[in-house]
């Protein structure tokens, strides 16, 4: 039993290290973030990639393309971990755009827009 407990505790240590750490330098915002997906799948995307809306990517007005982010859901606490690989949104008051992929894990897909804290995360 104690084998088992120390095997569970390992892979969960190493799920989360595998998500990467908050760069405690890095950008930190709070805000509202919303999703895009079907309508601009295929699309080139600010970096000069294809938009791929089951891709775990975002939009972000400033922050490096290839930047990953750490976005929670404020309202229930959910986490994604995120590539920035385009620019926006272009809507006031919001600083992220979404992936439909990364709006599903983060439980956001029914309210469109929700409350977000995004955080970078160290090379």
């Amino acid at each position: 039993m104690r084998l088992l407990l120390i095997a569970l505790t390992s892979l969960l240590l190493s799920a989360c290290a595998s998500q990467g750490q908050v760069d405690p330098q890095g950008y930190r915002a709070e805000g509202q973030a919303s999703y895009y997906g079907a309508r601009h799948h295929g699309n080139k995307t600010a970096s000069g990639e294809r938009f791929d809306q089951n891709a775990l990517t975002a939009a972000h007005r400033s922050l490096p393309f290839g930047s990953r982010v750490q976005v929670t859901n404020l309202r229930n606490d959910k986490t994604v971990v995120v590539r920035i690989n385009d620019r926006g949104p272009y809507a006031k008051k919001r600083i992220i755009d979404l992936s439909q992929k990364a709006a599903e894990q983060l439980d956001m897909l029914r309210d469109g827009v929700v409350p977000v804290r995004v955080e970078q995360l160290a090379d």
